[in-house]
């Protein structure tokens, strides 16, 4: 017996077939949320600087808000009926990477919130914050501890617990003290640079590619230093300097070595997994207002709108799409 066996540590996949299409309700679902809050934050900050109509920042915050509400009732709902499905994500090497959606996409409507509910978002914050860290250990404790994990298990998605960490900042400095938000910057940054060689070596020289209905992960790369630059002007916002702009620049490079390798994507049927294009371009959309405020410039500001409606006209054709998966039944179901 195998000490992973011994210790009942090693994923096991569950038997085929259908059954409720709850128990398939995927905690992936809550990139949908990141993504609509993210567009949220990029229209509110696109009002702020570029002169964007200030309502649909607003009405975004409601709907990311709204449908954070409706994915976490039908998740507690599948835990309830279904407490070995989510068991079963809990082990998965890889679906575990994307169990810290659950709190990210609460701090995120948090961020989007401060000037829309402020109450809100101060709840939002303090839940988000505390579950963050407890899931943040977990998935990490699981990477050290399970030897059911290799290279073939790492993609771009590793970085979903960095970015979560990375976002307490961005509503913390209105809601809590600052040293906690430096506390989960500093862990967020010192992880993704400890986890970058690794995805790199992963996606460059390892043998096993990554699978197609993972391909959109690699849009995840973008989204680290976006949200570090953003968190680092929230928590320092009079030092801008070498450091934003270094997180700035690596962050847009990012997005243009994604959109260099987007025609492989493009022959991809839709997979829940396309929302993870969503939050990225949401980031860099943000940090591109930024810092057209911060350095100004007409090519900045160009870049800025180009990607406010970038990011918008991508958000609505996920929503189509996931609608008419949901509807033709290609959605909560066995993978």
């Amino acid at each position: 017996m195998t000490d992973a066996a011994a210790t009942g540590l090693a994923y096991v996949e569950p038997e085929p077939g259908g059954g409720p299409r709850l128990a398939h309700f995927p905690v992936t679902f809550f990139a949908v949320v990141m993504g609509l809050a993210g567009g949220a934050l990029a229209w509110q900050r696109a009002a702020e600087v570029l002169g964007a109509p200030d309502g649909v920042g607003r009405a975004m915050f409601w709907v990311a808000a709204t449908a954070y509400a409706a994915v976490l009732l039908a998740y507690l709902a599948k835990l309830v009926r279904y407490p070995a499905a989510v068991r079963a994500e809990l082990h998965h090497p890889v679906r575990l990477a994307f169990v810290p959606t659950v709190t990210i996409a609460l701090l995120l409507v948090a961020a989007a919130g401060q000037e829309v509910a402020a109450t809100l978002s101060a709840a939002a914050w303090w839940v988000g914050t505390v579950g963050q860290l407890v899931l943040t250990l977990y998935v990490l404790t699981a990477w050290i501890s399970r030897p059911v994990f290799g290279m073939q298990h790492v993609t771009p998605a590793w970085f979903i617990p960095v970015v979560g960490t990375l976002a307490v900042p961005l509503a913390g400095v209105t809601h809590g003290p600052v040293e906690v938000s430096w506390f989960f910057f500093s862990i967020g940054v010192v992880f993704w640079a400890a986890l970058l060689p690794l995805v790199f070596t992963r996606l460059f020289v390892h043998d096993e590619p990554v699978p197609a209905r993972l391909l959109p992960t690699l849009a995840v790369l973008i989204a680290p230093p976006a949200v570090a630059m953003l968190a680092l002007l929230r928590l320092a916002p009079d030092g801008f300097g070498a450091g934003a702009r270094v997180l700035y620049y690596s962050a847009l490079f990012f997005g243009l070595l994604f959109v260099a390798s987007a025609g492989q994507l493009r022959r991809l049927p839709f997979f829940l997994s396309w929302w993870a294009y969503s939050f990225p371009a949401a980031a860099l959309s943000v940090s591109t207002t930024v810092m057209a405020r911060e350095v100004g410039g007409t090519v900045l500001e160009v870049l800025a709108w180009t990607l406010l409606a970038v990011v918008s006209a991508l958000l609505a054709v996920l929503a189509v799409r996931t609608v008419l998966a949901m509807v033709g039944g290609r959605v909560c179901v066995p993978e």
